[in-house]
C-alpha cells in the first residue's frame, strides 16, 4: 500500500526535525569539549607561567592550608566530635554547646522507639559530619533543659550554633512522618540549618531518587517551608550561657 502524500510529508518533516535536534546536540557537546579545553589550556599555561619561587610559594600555600585543616580536624576531636556521645548531666550540655561552634543534641527517652531511630542515624553520621558535636541526653534526667528549652514530644534534637539553639526537629513531621525514612534525610535536615556541611543545594531536598524527593522532600517542604530559615543574626538566648550545675 502506497503512503498519502500527507504521510510521506509528515515523515520527512520529522526526519527533519530529528536531523536538526542531532546537530543542535553535536554542537552543544562541541560547545563543551571546546569549554573544557579552554579551561585545561589556561590552568596548564597558569602553571607554565610561574617559576620556581611561584611554584614554591604555591605549595607552601597548601600546605599551610592543609596543616590548618588537620588542626582544626585535631581540635574537634579533642571536643568530642566524629562520636555521637551521651551527655550524663546538664552541665555537660552547657558545657559543649560553649566550646562546639556547631552542635546537635538528641533529647530521648530510654522507653520510646523512635529515640531509638534516631540514635541508630545519628551513629551513622556523627563520624562523618566531624564538623558538628553529635550528642544526646536523657530528656527525664534533664528537667531544667526540658523546661527552659520547652521540648515536650520525644525525640526532639536542638540544632546550635555559637551557644544558642537555631532550630528544633521535633519528631519526625520534618522527615516525612514514617519511621523508616533513610540516614541522608535526616542529614539533610540537619543541613538545612548548616549544621551539617553537605555538597548540594540543601534547597532541592534531601539526596537520592525521585521517590526519596517526592515522599520526603516535597512534603516536608510543604509542611515546614521555614526549615531553611537562618537564625544566626538572632539575639534571642535560650539559657545556654547559663551556670546550671544541676
Amino acid at each position: 500500500k502506497r503512503d498519502s502524500p500527507e504521510g510521506t510529508e509528515t515523515r520527512e518533516k520529522m526526519a527533519d526535525q530529528m536531523a536538526m535536534m542531532q546537530a543542535q546536540l553535536e554542537q552543544q557537546i562541541l560547545n563543551v569539549a571546546q569549554t573544557v579545553e579552554d579551561q585545561l589550556d589556561a590552568q596548564a599555561k597558569a602553571l607554565d607561567d610561574l617559576d620556581d619561587d611561584g611554584l614554591e610559594k604555591l605549595r607552601e600555600k597548601r600546605m599551610q592550608q592543609m596543616r590548618k585543616a588537620n588542626e582544626q580536624k585535631a581540635e574537634w576531636r579533642r571536643l568530642g566530635h566524629g562520636q555521637y556521645q551521651e551527655l550524663t548531666n546538664e552541665k555537660e550540655f552547657f558545657e559543649a554547646a560553649k566550646a562546639s561552634e556547631w552542635m546537635l543534641c538528641h533529647f530521648y527517652r530510654g522507653a520510646t522507639k523512635r529515640c531509638e531511630i534516631v540514635d541508630k542515624h545519628l551513629t551513622l553520621l556523627a563520624p562523618k559530619h566531624i564538623e558538628a558535636r553529635c550528642c544526646r541526653i536523657n530528656a527525664e534526667k534533664s528537667p531544667f533543659l526540658v523546661e527552659k528549652l520547652l521540648v515536650v514530644v520525644l525525640p526532639t534534637i536542638a540544632l546550635v550554633h555559637k551557644g544558642k539553639v537555631i532550630d528544633y526537629i521535633v519528631g519526625f513531621d520534618d522527615i516525612g512522618g514514617h519511621d523508616d525514612f533513610p540516614t541522608e534525610v535526616l542529614e539533610w535536615r540537619i543541613a538545612c540549618q548548616g549544621v551539617f556541611k553537605v555538597d548540594y543545594d540543601v534547597h532541592d531536598g534531601p539526596p537520592g531518587d525521585g521517590n526519596v524527593k517526592q515522599r520526603y522532600g516535597g512534603k516536608m517542604v510543604k509542611a515546614r517551608p521555614g526549615i531553611w530559615q537562618k537564625h544566626d543574626d538572632s539575639d534571642e538566648d535560650l539559657g545556654l550561657d547559663s551556670d546550671e550545675d544541676d
